[in-house]
């Protein structure tokens, strides 16, 4: 299970920060060996500063691992073909790295792997960087061999996890008051990325928005929506708009209800915790908005396990090492490592048909 990871304690804050900032697959900056610690380090305190106000660590590896306790539960009833099924957490910039899981996996006598994203959209920076990483990881330790690999690279209009998404918009929807409940605004929220990459080709943007759509469409309802992006950082152009110039803006215009949905965000951490329920809380009632809640994280809900189960189930059935859309390198992709994968499983031939 791929995903960014957080420090477990403040003193990891700054090491967390040096490893993202060296990351030219998700930033790419001039002098990157010298600005990038540079960076990091002075931003250290002001992020440790974040995650006191949160309780001093990021939840995330303990919502990733409740995650997958419930996963594998239902798993193994829906593929009991397939079971006895384990699930292994590694993260990008925090501790389980890939080379940990990796090891875990050797000792355990897993044979058979599948390297599941938890960005439910797919971004080079992301997905792509958590990928290239592992199989950096693969080739480090020797073992190239020592498992058959598919990839779950994305699933962003997937039923189950829409499902999970509209019943936390529901929740949220419920703590407005009657009287103001359909005029509420959606604001859809999701990771900023630099517009460079953008450019380059991701995919990100229009994987959020037709999750979004999804959700919106599920909803059956006539709530106005908007999306924004959040937690741009570094001296680079990132996408938008933000979500901090959008809150006064539409505040201006007369909004005074707002959910916040963050669609790109399965497990709480420090873009929930600390941006959107502190600073945005915060912003929002100073310029006006009566009304700011957010949409629960998916966290440990029962409906959100059943749908990575599921994810998980089909593309099992599917016995392909990828989706379609794996292979596809951004047109101006320049980096030879994107797109591939260790020792792929074998794809299911379909059977010829007479006609």
């Amino acid at each position: 299970m791929l995903n960014l990871g957080g420090p477990n304690n403040l003193d990891e804050v700054g090491p967390f920060l040096l490893r993202l900032f060296a990351d030219r697959e998700i930033i790419q900056l001039p002098a990157q060996r010298w600005l990038g610690p540079l960076i990091a380090r002075r931003r250290t305190p002001k992020v440790q500063e974040n995650y006191r106000a949160i309780g001093g660590s990021s939840p995330l590896l303990h919502w990733t691992t409740l995650q997958a306790e419930g996963m594998v539960r239902w798993l193994d009833q829906r593929s009991p073909a397939t079971a006895p099924h384990r699930a292994y957490v590694a993260f990008r910039y925090a501790s389980p790295f890939s080379a940990d899981a990796l090891r875990q996996m050797q000792a355990d006598g897993v044979r058979r792997a599948v390297a599941f994203t938890q960005y439910p959209q797919f971004s080079c920076a992301t997905t792509g960087s958590s990928l290239n990483e592992l199989w950096r990881a693969v080739r480090q330790s020797g073992l190239e061999d020592a498992f058959t690999w598919s990839v779950l690279d994305r699933w962003p209009t997937h039923p189950g996890f829409i499902e999970a998404m509209a019943q936390s918009v529901e929740y949220a929807l419920q703590q407005i008051p009657a009287a103001e409940r359909e005029q509420t605004l959606l604001l859809f929220s999701a990771h900023a990325l630099p517009l460079k990459l953008i450019n380059r080709g991701d995919p990100y943007p229009h994987e959020i928005a037709a999750s979004m759509h999804a959700v919106v469409q599920r909803l059956g309802t006539r709530n106005p929506f908007l999306l924004c992006y959040q937690s741009d950082v570094g001296p680079v152009r990132w996408l938008g708009p933000s979500i901090e110039q959008a809150i006064p803006r539409i505040a201006a215009q007369g909004q005074r209800s707002v959910v916040v949905v963050p669609i790109a965000f399965t497990s709480d951490h420090i873009e929930t915790l600390g941006e959107i329920d502190l600073e945005y809380a915060e912003l929002a009632h100073k310029v006006g908005i009566r009304h700011f809640v957010r949409a629960p994280a998916l966290n440990d809900a029962p409906t959100f396990q059943q749908a990575l189960a599921q994810i998980v189930c089909d593309h099992l059935q599917r016995e392909e090492p990828y989706s379609t859309q794996y292979r596809l390198r951004c047109p101006g992709c320049t980096n030879p490592q994107c797109r591939s994968i260790v020792n792929p499983v074998a794809a299911k031939v379909a059977p010829s048909v007479g006609l």
